[in-house]
C-alpha cells in the first residue's frame, strides 16, 4: 500500500511539471513576443498570418486629367506615392516634349518651362509601385485661350541707376479689371529693407514707391509674372517683365517760387543755390505746380511750343523734364534779369545757361524736385510721375 501511494505521488508530480512547462511555452508564443514563431516584432500580417501585400503606385496628376482653362504658368506636375516614376513625358499637340525635372527620390516630375496658351498637353509614362508592378501614367489637360493677350512696359531697366525718388511704373496697353490678380504677380525685392506698396493710378498703370525716399545704394529687383495671369474680361498677360537696377546718390532739388531760388541738396549737404524764375503767378495756366516732382528725362537742347501763349519752337539749353505737363528746369538767357527776382516763365524753372549746365550734369532720372510756394498743386493731370503728391495713407488706399 505504501509503495503504491509513492508511485501515484511521483506520477502526479511529473504531470504537474509537464503542465508548468506547457504554461511557460504558451506565455512566449503570443503575437507580441520576440520568438521566431511570430515572424519578428511588428511584422505586418494578414488575418491568415501571412505578410500583408505591398501597395501599388498611387498616381496624382496636377492639374487633373481633363482639366480645362489651365493657366500656362500654373505649377504642373505628377506625383507618385508608394512607388517611383519610371518614365514620363508631357507633349504638346505637335508632339514636342515639354522640359521637366524628376525629383531625386523619383516621386515627382515637374514641368520646367512655361506652357502655351490654348493647347492640349498629354501625359505618357509609367510608375512602379512598391508591389513591384508597373502602372501607366496617362491623361491630358488644356490651357486657357485668352480673349486677348495684353502687353506691359516698364519705366526701369536692367543695369540702370536712378534717383531716390524713382517710382516703379508698369503700363499696360489695355485696361486691367482684375487688378488683384496682377498685384499678386508683382514682386519687388530690395537689398536694404524698404517699406513700399503698389498703387493703381489708372486702369492701365500700376506704380510701386517706397514710403519715403529710397536709401542711396539700394539694389532693386522687380519680377512681374504676367504671363498666364488673368487681367480680367478674358484677357491675360502676354509675357513676364523683369528689371534689376540701383538707386544712386541722394540729390534733392528744392525750388521756392516765392523766394525765386533753386537749391540742390546732395547726400544731405547743400551744394548749390541758384536764382530762378518760375511760372507767372497771376496766370493759372503758367504757374509752376507745387509738390514733389521727379526728374523724368534730360535733353541738351529742347524745342518748346505753346500755341495758346503764342510761341513755337523756342529752343532752350540743358533741359531737365520734371513732369509731363511741360514743366522743365532749363537754361534761358532772356529771363536772367528776372531770375531771383520775379516769376515770368510759362511754368518752367528758368536758370542762367551756365547754372543750368552745372545742374544738368548732376541730375539723374528719379531725382525728387520739391516745389513750394505756388497756388497750383501737382496732380494726375500732370503726367506719369506724381506719385509723391499722395500721402502714404492715400497711396495705400489705391491698392487693389
Amino acid at each position: 500500500m505504501g509503495a503504491t501511494r509513492s508511485r501515484l505521488l511521483s506520477k502526479a508530480l511529473l504531470t504537474a511539471g509537464i503542465v508548468a512547462v506547457l504554461g511557460l511555452t504558451a506565455c512566449t508564443s503570443g503575437g507580441d513576443g520576440d520568438g521566431a514563431a511570430t515572424g519578428g516584432k511588428g511584422a505586418a500580417t494578414s488575418p491568415s498570418g501571412q505578410a500583408a501585400p505591398k501597395p501599388p503606385a498611387k498616381i496624382t496628376l496636377d492639374p487633373a486629367s481633363g482639366a480645362a482653362d489651365v493657366s500656362p504658368a500654373a505649377p504642373v506636375k505628377v506625383t507618385v506615392a508608394d512607388g517611383r516614376i519610371e518614365a514620363l513625358t508631357l507633349t504638346n499637340p505637335a508632339g514636342k516634349q515639354v522640359t521637366g525635372a524628376l525629383s531625386p527620390d523619383g516621386t515627382t516630375w515637374t514641368v520646367g518651362e512655361p506652357l502655351g496658351y490654348g493647347k492640349t498637353y498629354t501625359w505618357t509614362g509609367t510608375a512602379k509601385g512598391t508591389d513591384g508592378k508597373s502602372a501607366p501614367i496617362t491623361g491630358s489637360f488644356t490651357t486657357v485661350t485668352p480673349a486677348r493677350q495684353i502687353n506691359a512696359s516698364l519705366n526701369v531697366g536692367d543695369g540702370k541707376t536712378y534717383g531716390v525718388g524713382m517710382p516703379i511704373a508698369i503700363t499696360f496697353d489695355r485696361d486691367v479689371t482684375d487688378k488683384a490678380s496682377v498685384t499678386k504677380a508683382l514682386t519687388v525685392t530690395t537689398s536694404v529693407p524698404t517699406e513700399g506698396a503698389w498703387a493703381w493710378l489708372s486702369n492701365r498703370q500700376v506704380h510701386w514707391r517706397p514710403k519715403t525716399y529710397w536709401a542711396p545704394g539700394t539694389q532693386v529687383s522687380l519680377v512681374a509674372k504676367l504671363y498666364g495671369t488673368p487681367l480680367g474680361d478674358g484677357k491675360y498677360g502676354a509675357e513676364d517683365r523683369t528689371a534689376n537696377f540701383t538707386i544712386g546718390r541722394s540729390q534733392i532739388v528744392q525750388g521756392n517760387t516765392q523766394t525765386h531760388r533753386l537749391v540742390i541738396i546732395r547726400d544731405g549737404q547743400q551744394v548749390a543755390d541758384y536764382p530762378a524764375s518760375y511760372g507767372l503767378d497771376s496766370d493759372p495756366g503758367r504757374v509752376t505746380n507745387s509738390g514733389t516732382h521727379v526728374v523724368m528725362s534730360k535733353h541738351e537742347t529742347y524745342s518748346m511750343s505753346n500755341p495758346k501763349y503764342h510761341y513755337e519752337n523756342v529752343v532752350v539749353p540743358w533741359a531737365v523734364r520734371i513732369s509731363n505737363n511741360g514743366e522743365f528746369i532749363h537754361g534761358y538767357g532772356p529771363s536772367v534779369p528776372e531770375q531771383g527776382r520775379r516769376n515770368v516763365s510759362h511754368g518752367c524753372a528758368n536758370l542762367s545757361p551756365a547754372n543750368a549746365k552745372v545742374y544738368f550734369d548732376s541730375a539723374m532720372v528719379g531725382d525728387p524736385v520739391e516745389i513750394t510756394g505756388s497756388t497750383n498743386q501737382l496732380g494726375p493731370e500732370d503726367g506719369d510721375y506724381y506719385d509723391w503728391a499722395f500721402t502714404w495713407d492715400q497711396w495705400l488706399a489705391k491698392a487693389a
